[in-house]
């Protein structure tokens, strides 16, 4: 009995020791926890009123309950397929065109030798990730004008007629997939690139003398270091693949490129938001974040599975 306590004493003791040298650590962890706290998981409780007949002047348990009506009358709404479909399609279009492009940059920039060039290259390719949604779209509705446009300028140079293509339907995701690409590939770049400096020389350099050339280096070394940041960066991507970013798209959007620039995020806030139904588009954003939520474990299930690296 009297090891025993001796024991738990020690333990007690040697707890009070890790927590004063590490309390200045514990008190920086307070603010992000705080954060998480007060903007993540106490709004939930409002997550009822997508149950409940929103009244702004009744408190959430005193409102009506409706169970599941406004989520029925967001399935059966006559658009809500089409909607679904434009958001899918333009989160698949973005993941596949936008996902590879940043690792390729990365490997491309790390093979470079030329330091000055690098440098100059990384600057440039980061750089758009500084601006403003506001300011890129203003940039794309003046670039692709129909009589102002320096795209159309340069077509009629070229001798082709000029083309409003925000009015075009067939024109709007490639517009938003690439201009979106274009702002955020130089700083995804550097995340692949902070992997690729991980990976040891010495690895680099028996390859080197082993004969290897660099695209079995780039194939054999490379892209097997840095799989496990691609795999988390993956699973990260593809639970977003319901949302598509609401600020670009909604400024992006106008009466002639509706049918395909309307997405759940954009529906949401028209129905919902602009239209005063609140529970609709508290049930809308609830559904949106359950499948987002269900993509993420099937991602991190297969991944775990397929490659032995997840996110937990």
């Amino acid at each position: 009995m009297t090891s025993m306590k001796s024991v738990s004493v020690q333990r007690r003791q040697s707890f009070k020791r890790r927590l004063k040298r590490s309390f200045p650590y514990y008190l920086l962890l307070l603010l992000p926890i705080a954060y998480l706290f007060i903007f993540h998981y106490m709004p939930m409780w409002g997550l009822q009123i997508a149950f409940r007949d929103f009244q702004s002047q009744t408190p959430i348990l005193q409102m009506p309950w409706r169970g599941l009506h406004y989520f029925e009358q967001f399935f059966s709404s006559a658009l809500f397929w089409q909607y679904f479909r434009n958001t899918v399609a333009i989160a698949f279009y973005s993941l596949l065109a936008g996902f590879p492009l940043p690792i390729i940059l990365a490997i491309c920039l790390n093979e470079c030798r030329f330091a000055r060039f690098k440098k100059s290259v990384q600057m440039v390719t980061y750089m758009p990730f500084f601006i403003s949604t506001v300011v890129l779209v203003a940039m794309i509705l003046q670039f692709t004008a129909r009589e102002t446009g320096v795209v159309n300028h340069l077509l009629e140079f070229l001798g082709f007629n000029r083309v409003d293509f925000m009015a075009r339907t067939q024109y709007f995701r490639h517009i938003f997939v690439w201009t979106g690409i274009w702002q955020s590939m130089g700083f995804n770049a550097i995340i692949y690139l902070a992997a690729l400096s991980g990976i040891s020389q010495d690895l680099i350099d028996a390859a080197k003398v082993d004969g290897c050339n660099k695209w079995r280096r780039v194939w054999h070394i490379d892209l097997p270091g840095i799989l496990p940041t691609i795999t988390i960066l993956l699973i990260l991507n593809i639970s977003s693949l319901v949302s598509v970013g609401f600020e670009r798209i909604f400024l992006m959007q106008n009466p002639f490129n509706l049918s395909v620039s309307e997405v759940l995020s954009t529906y949401i806030w028209r129905v919902g938001v602009a239209g005063g139904n609140y529970s609709f588009s508290a049930a809308a954003g609830l559904f949106n974040n359950i499948i987002a939520f269900a993509l993420i474990l099937i991602a991190n299930f297969t991944a775990r599975r397929v490659g032995e690296t997840s996110l937990w």
